[in-house]
This record gives structure tokens, sequence and C-alpha cells, in this order.
């Protein structure tokens, strides 16, 4: 075994020099479609599953689960942040471990899924806070292994003008979570009294079993790495690794003599991490408290969870539209501000109103839809502007396991910001959310400005020395 794997990576490496030789004729077959038909939807869905647990705890807030479980006045905020620690605790190791040359990224994500599921499904059963505290921090064990796990075999797969489009589709699914929830809320509580549960609990039955059939799909469709994959003809993979190759040079995608400390420290991963982490608190406000908020509005809990629906779609389509439009012109930085002027006007509407108390609900009801179309936005450009600039499976793997797990860090300040006895105004929460941010554009101009002085002193050293004395994994233009 270990002599076949040796031949197989000198194998590998070797067709990597050889194609980077040579320029290859297009494919007979249209196989980029059959690719993102392959791996956007089942890959999406597992972003879907980690929205899904933020939005389902919030709808079954408004059906009363609180009072069922006998939930302390801190108890729903304590629910949401337990789960995070685990999370972020998990996701490098975890992507480290689907790097490795045995492990199968179908069966390792397939088998956390299965048991997500169970879980989730345990939850709709629990009788008390205890119970629930505990199957939540498990849940953050499992959920881990998920999106950064599905990101990381994103990057792997395409070009970085072709992630900006890919990564937009793959953060859809979060957003679509959100509207689906919605609607199953908005159905499962009239299930109320059936099998004599109460109407929240079927929440989490049924998302349970919908995470386990997901698994399903998870076993049999996720492919394996590009070097490796068997769902290509032969030509459509020497093609896709020929590709690969003239984007991203000659990666390293073995994880043995990596300077660890490099990689952990790069400040590639942690200027977007950071303005990840900015961007998310918005998120994670609206999952958590958006049902809410709509109550408070006037909506009754049904109409609330249907009003929450146009909000997520929104950002939808700012999402999908940057991405496709970023693919084409080749940056994100711009796209990025966007986001973030559309989510300050949202949360200086619900300071006004926080302030004065006298604000139309349509006004704030409106500010949702900034927020929501702002923050999508921000969320799939900034992992993409990330992995765009990195080079090595090694700092791939690290990459996106760090912005999706301590970029989800906010929902600790999420959390707990928003103060259950300061409901409906959030003083606390709204200025909180308002100066992230703020704090993430000032870190998006600054790792702009950084990367023009690298690109600056590279087009110096190319014209002084040519591009013999450049290496293709050290030193490369960086994208804005």
């Amino acid at each position: 075994m270990a002599t076949e794997k040796v031949v197989a990576e000198t194998a590998t490496e070797t067709a990597s020099s050889e194609l980077s030789n040579r320029e290859l004729p297009a494919p007979p077959s249209n196989y980029m479609l059959r690719l993102d038909m392959r791996l956007l939807p089942v890959l999406g869905c597992t972003y879907t599953i980690l929205f899904l647990d933020r939005t389902n705890i919030a709808n079954a807030r408004i059906e009363g689960f609180e009072k069922s479980l006998h939930l302390p006045s801190n108890g729903y905020n304590t629910l949401i942040w337990i789960f995070f620690i685990p999370f972020v605790l998990v996701e490098i190791p975890s992507n480290l471990i689907m790097g490795l040359p045995r492990v199968r990224p179908n069966i390792f994500l397939g088998i956390n899924m299965l048991l997500l599921g169970v879980i989730s499904f345990c939850q709709g059963l629990t009788h008390s806070y205890g119970g629930f505290l505990a199957l939540r921090f498990l849940m953050g064990i499992f959920e881990a292994t998920l999106p950064a796990g599905a990101a990381f075999l994103i990057v792997e797969y395409y070009t970085r003008k072709e992630a900006a489009l890919r990564f937009a589709v793959f953060f859809t699914f979060g957003v679509l979570a959100p509207a689906i929830s919605g609607l199953l809320a908005y159905g499962i509580r009239n299930m109320n009294g059936t099998q004599g549960l109460e109407g929240w609990r079927w929440i989490f039955i049924l998302e349970g079993l919908i995470t386990c059939a997901i698994s399903g799909g998870v076993f049999a469709l996720v492919p394996d790495f590009p070097e490796r994959t068997k769902i290509l003809s032969a030509a459509d993979k020497e093609h896709l690794l020929w590709k690969l190759q003239r984007d991203k040079g000659d990666q390293k995608l073995d994880l043995k003599s990596v300077d660890w400390v490099k990689v952990l420290g790069d400040y590639r991963i942690w200027f977007p991490t950071l303005m990840f982490f900015c961007c998310d608190m918005t998120a994670a406000s609206m999952a958590s408290f958006i049902p809410t908020i709509l109550t408070e509005l006037g909506w009754k809990a049904a109409k609330a969870q249907v009003m929450s629906i146009p909000i997520w779609l929104t950002g939808l389509v700012f999402q999908v539209l940057s991405g496709w439009i970023s693919g084409r012109i080749g940056y994100r930085f711009p796209f990025i501000l966007m986001g973030i002027a559309m989510v300050t006007g949202g949360w200086i509407i619900q300071l006004i109103y926080s302030n004065n108390r006298g604000l139309a609900p349509e006004i704030r009801y409106f500010s949702l839809f900034l927020m929501s179309g702002g923050t999508f936005l921000q969320m799939s450009m900034t992992i993409t502007w990330m992995t765009n600039n990195l080079r090595g499976r090694a700092s791939a793997a690290v990459g996106t396991a760090i912005i999706l797990g301590i970029g989800n860090c906010a929902n600790f300040i999420a959390s707990n910001v928003f103060i259950t006895k300061q409901a409906p105004f959030y003083p606390v929460g709204f200025r909180t959310g308002i100066a992230l941010t703020l704090t993430g554009a000032v870190v998006c101009l600054t790792f702009v400005a950084i990367l023009f002085v690298h690109n600056r002193k590279l087009d110096r050293k190319r014209r002084e020395l040519g591009d013999s004395a450049i290496d293709d994994q050290v030193e490369y233009r960086y994208q804005y």
C-alpha cells in the first residue's frame, strides 16, 4: 500500500509538470457543467444545514420552546453560543483529516452529516434544558466538518476566476435555508399536538430527518479530490488538472513537510477571516432574532415566519449577481465595500429606532433587506478573495477552516449583545453591529493596501530579474 501511494503521488507530480509545459485543446465534453451539477448542489446542502440549525432554534423560540423547557433568562443565548465552542475548535483538524490520502471526502462528510441528523432529531425529544444544551454542544462537533470541508473541495476544483460564482452559489444554499426554515416552521406549527408532541418539537424532528436524508446524497455524490477523481473521463480529468496548474502553479498537494507556523500565521488568511467575522455578526443576528423582531413589529407568529422569507431571498439575489459580475471583472473588494455600505445603512435604521422608538415598522422591515443583501454578498466574496490568494492544499485546508470557524465566532457576540430584557430595542446589539461593520471596512481597505504594495514589489522584481527568478508558489500577483 505504501509503495502504491508513493507511485501515485509521483505520477501526479510528473503529470503536473508535463501538463504545465504544453497547451491542451478544449475537452470534447462540457465537463465543467457536469462538475457544477455534481458538486455544488450536494455541497451547498451541507451549508444549508448550518443555517437551518441557526434558524430552527429561532423559529422554535417563537413557538414556545423556552417556556416548555423552562429556560433561564439567559438560556436561549447560552444555547446559541455553546454550539460554537466545538464548532470553532474542530474545523481545522477536520479539514486536515479530510485532506489525508486515505480519507475519502464523501465518506468523511457523509458520516458526520448522518450523525448530525440523528442529534438534531433528538433535540425534538429532549425534555430538559441540560439535555438540550448537551445536544447543542454535540451538534457543534459534527456540523463543524460540513461547511469547511465543502469549501475546501470547491477551492480544489476551480480556478480563481471560476471560484467567485461557485462560492456565490454555495453560499446561496445558506441563504435559502432560513427561507426554507420559515416555510417549514409555518407548516410544522400546525402539527402541534400530533403524536402528543408540541409544534416546536416537530421543527427539530423533521429537520433532523431531512439532514439524514441529505447525508445519503453526500455518500453517493461527493467526489474525491481532483487528482483522484473518478467522475471525469481521462481526457476531461487531464484538462482539469492542466487548467488548475496553469492558474495556481505546481501546488503542493500533500500535507507533509508543511511549515505549519507560517500557514497558521498567514495574513492572507487572517485579514479575510476578520472581515468575515465582522459581516457574520450581522448574519448571526439576523438568523437568531429576525423572527422575534418581526413579531415585535406587529405580525403574529405564523405571519412572522412567512414575512422573513423575502428578506433571505434578497440576500440570495445580491449574492449570485455579485459573484457573477466579480468573476467576470476579477475584483472582489469593491463588492465587499458595497455590501458594508448596505449593512451600515440597515444598522443605522435599527439604531435610530432604538434611540427614538417611533420609527415606522415598514422602515425597520426595509432595513432587514439592506442587511441581508449586504451581508451575504460579503460572505461569499470574502471567502473567494481569501482562497484566490492562497496556494497549496495545506493553506486551502487551513484557510477555509479558519475563516468558517473563527469567522463564525461572531455568534458568541451576537448571542450575548442582543439581551432579552432589552427587546425590542436592543441598543447594545445594534451599536455592536454597526461598530463591527465599520471595523470590517477598515480591515478591507488595509488588506487592499497590503496586497497593492506586494504586487508593486513583484512587478518591479519581474522587470529586473525576469520570470525565471520568481517562485510561482511564493511570489505571485494577488487579486484585489
